[in-house]
């Protein structure tokens, strides 16, 4: 594949960094009883995102899961509107009632965030057919784990999507292990994109841990979208270096495993073929920690500085006000 340019490269390297030192943070906080409720962390997939994230437009539509954190902060949601929903405080995103799992920002196009697993699925197709009735050259990615694939949404949502062609970008990202399941232990078949193609759509399968592979089948997959050629399924094979949530005791899998998928580590990995292409060098690397640090100390501060929803206004917006004939 070719290599980037100094500045794509930079920017690669900023956007992962950023992700992981955000979960960091975010690890700690949780622990320290400052975020609560559940935290699911994208530490290790941080190449997906990334990779994905600058192919699409402004304009296009996002679909995240639970575990959206990287995709919120690669679309460009601020860091410190999401830190502030993990406070629970009304200056985030959602305003402090979605939490860690639901994140939102119309103004960016990102649809959440949502806790359910596949739930964004059939969300994504019915904006894709909007947009193709609208007329609108527009593009809607729906980023969901190979967990996914064995609820009824997947096949629902593919078969449409197919059947009428819509313009939407299925993302899978196949970490191996859904929540707790080793993939050969749940799906009988575990090649996903032959069940993809099952519905007669296009399919490609990248490294989900390189960001340049990443990008690079990112690119040919939203072309093939937004060419008005149907849908797309992309299968990026990650994985997550923490337990599936903060909670999860971690049982099922071997400590051997972790550590041999740590060492291809997407941020240190792209940061060694970038120094060896002469594209970055140890200076670079410090200033976008220090750049990172800066930013991430900034979004803790706006979070705890921010404040809670009065009482009374609670139930704002749990029902729809009648409006009169």
């Amino acid at each position: 594949m070719t290599a980037p340019d100094r500045d794509t490269a930079l920017s690669y390297l900023q956007q992962m960094l950023r992700i992981r030192r955000f979960e960091e943070k975010c690890a700690e906080l949780y622990s320290g009883g400052q975020i609560r409720g559940f935290l699911h962390l994208y530490i290790g997939e941080e190449a997906v995102a990334c990779g994905v994230m600058p192919e699409l437009r402004a304009e296009d539509a996002i679909f995240a899961t639970y575990r959206e954190h990287g995709h919120a902060l690669a679309r460009g949601i601020p860091a410190g509107a999401i830190m502030a929903e993990m406070f629970g405080r009304q200056e985030g995103c959602s305003r402090g009632r979605g939490g860690s799992m639901h994140l939102f920002d119309v103004s960016r196009r990102f649809y959440g965030g949502n806790a359910i697993v596949g739930g964004a699925l059939p969300l994504a197709a019915g904006f894709a057919l909007a947009h193709r009735m609208r007329g609108e050259a527009r593009v809607t990615a729906c980023f969901f784990g190979e967990g996914a694939m064995a609820e009824g949404e997947f096949h629902e949502s593919a078969n449409l999507a197919a059947l009428w062609r819509l313009p939407v970008l299925f993302v899978c990202e196949n970490n191996f292990y859904a929540m707790g399941t080793a993939l050969e232990r749940s799906e009988s078949d575990t090649d996903l994109c032959a069940k993809a193609a099952s519905y007669r759509m296009a399919t490609a399968r990248a490294d989900g841990m390189d960001v340049l592979a990443v990008a690079e089948a990112a690119r040919a997959a939203v072309r093939h979208v937004r060419d008005g050629l149907g849908p797309f399924f992309l299968e990026l094979q990650t994985y997550r270096f923490r337990a599936h949530s903060m909670f999860d005791p971690e049982l099922y899998r071997e400590r051997a495993e972790v550590e041999r998928w740590k060492q291809r580590c997407p941020i240190a990995g792209f940061t060694a073929r970038m120094q060896a292409a002469g594209l970055l060098d140890a200076a670079d690397a410090a200033a976008l920690e220090t750049e990172v640090a800066g930013e991430i100390a900034a979004a803790v501060a706006f979070a705890e500085s921010g404040t809670l929803e009065p009482v009374e206004q609670l139930a704002r917006d749990v029902y729809a006000r009648q409006v009169a004939p």
